[in-house]
Order: structure tokens, then sequence, then C-alpha cells
């Protein structure tokens, strides 16, 4: 662990009115994603839902999953502020969650291409989910995945990169690099919706846990490392266990998966 990610731990570890905030944020959202969830289910690809609608779910999901996993870097970049503090830290955690709520798009088209290719075939979607979590698996265990979890864990060089930029704009801009390396960090784990289903609560609290552990803990490396081996061999469980692959691939015939009872 490097020097500058001292402050982002003690930061974690502080009880500002800017965490209180954030985290309420959060929980308001996880409330929102859970209530969606519980009247949609679960189920394979978009589960017919436009892409307005999907995007504004998106959106909501990646404030509950995402906000925690800021909140630390959201802090510290508080420290590098002396005026209009609290509008320039809406407006860098506002372009962090944009980012992230964007990455929506990408993924409703993937979603799309499984409603239109897989149909009802419940072993196709059994290869798919195997597919995604052996992708996401291996690249936990890449060495760009551990460039960007460092960069995301250790920013304040990214942040002082910045301290000379003048303008309405700069606190956007620091917003999107930092979410460029989340994104490069976090992408493939996003990815795994597609194979669990979007609407399933125990992935959204599993990936969740991922992301802030990997981000905030002092053994975030080694956590990103054990969830990648775990991909690796679920996947491996998918393709030989039918039961295994009822519990973890959501049924087409069905938006009630057997992962969203919470």
């Amino acid at each position: 662990m490097t020097a500058s990610a001292v402050p982002i731990k003690r930061s974690a570890r502080r009880l500002t009115p800017q965490t209180v905030a954030m985290l309420g944020v959060a929980s308001l959202a996880w409330a929102g994603v859970i209530g969606y969830a519980r009247h949609m289910g679960n189920g394979v690809g978009t589960m017919g839902m436009p892409l307005m609608e999907f995007m504004a779910m998106w959106s909501l999901m990646m404030t509950a999953m995402m906000l925690p996993a800021v909140a630390p870097v959201a802090l510290l970049y508080l420290r590098t502020i002396n005026t209009n503090r609290a509008q320039r830290l809406i407006l860098f955690v506002g372009g962090y969650l944009l980012v992230w709520a964007a990455v929506g798009l990408p993924v409703y088209v993937a979603l799309r291409m499984v409603d239109e290719h897989v149909g009802d075939a419940g072993s196709t979607m059994r290869v798919v989910a195997a597919a995604l979590l052996v992708v996401a698996g291996v690249y936990q265990l890449t060495p760009l995945k551990s460039i960007c979890l460092r960069r995301c864990r250790s920013p304040l060089g990214q942040l002082l990169h910045y301290g000379n930029i003048k303008g309405p704009a700069k606190d956007f801009k620091v917003a999107l690099h930092h979410s460029g390396f989340c994104l490069g960090c976090c992408w493939a784990l996003m990815a795994l919706f597609v194979a669990f289903g979007v609407m399933n609560l125990w992935a959204m609290l599993v990936l969740a846990v991922v992301v802030v552990g990997e981000k905030v803990s002092r053994r975030g490396e080694t956590i990103g490392r054990i969830a990648g081996a775990a991909f690796i061999l679920l996947a491996v469980l998918v393709t030989l266990s039918p039961r295994v692959a009822d519990a973890v691939v959501p049924s087409m015939g069905s938006n009630a998966g057997t992962m969203t009872g919470m």
C-alpha cells in the first residue's frame, strides 16, 4: 500500500457530515432498488424493460453500489478544495456516478442480444453465464486490473495532478479521470449482471461488497484475487452441476429467480 492510500483510510473511518450524506443517499438508493426488484423479480435479458426505464433503474443501482466505494475518494478530494466545497463535491460525485450510469447503455445492448439470440434455451444461457464468469474471474487476476485498482485505492497523485487546473469544469474532469480507472477496475464485475440477471439482489449485494472491499480494505488486492478465483470456480460449477446452474442463472420463463429473495 502506498503512502497516498493512507488519507483514504483515515477519511473512510471519519464520520463526517459529508460521509453521512453520501451513505444516506446510497441507503435510499438501495431501498429503491430492493423495492423495484421485489416488484419486477429477476429474469434473463432486459425482462421487457424499455431503454429509458432500464437506464433509470441502472442509475439507481450504480448509486447504491458505487457511492459507498467512491465516498473515501470524495472525502480526500474535499480536503483539496478551499471554496464552494459542497457544490464542488456534488459535481465530483455526480460526474463519477454519471459515468457509471452511462455504462448501462452497453449493458442494455448486451441484454438485448440475450433477448434476441438466447431465447428460452436454458442450456445456452448457462454457457453464456459460465463464459462471463470466466472472463470476470480471469480479469480479476490480470496486471491491468491491479494497475486500475491501485489507482482507485491510491488516487492522491491523480487529484494533485489537477491542482493547477482552473474553471468550473475542473471537478467534473477530476471525476471523469478517476471514474476511468474505476471503470477499468470494475467493468467485468458489472458484466456479471448479464449472467445473474440484472435484478438479482444477491448479486448486487455480493458485487457491492467486493467493490467496496477492493477499494477500501487494507487487503483490497487480495479480496479482488479471491473474488476472481471464486468466479472461475463458480463457472465450473455452473457448467457441471444443473442444480448450481438453476440457482445462479435466472429462468427465461420466470421473473422470480431463486437468488432475488431478500
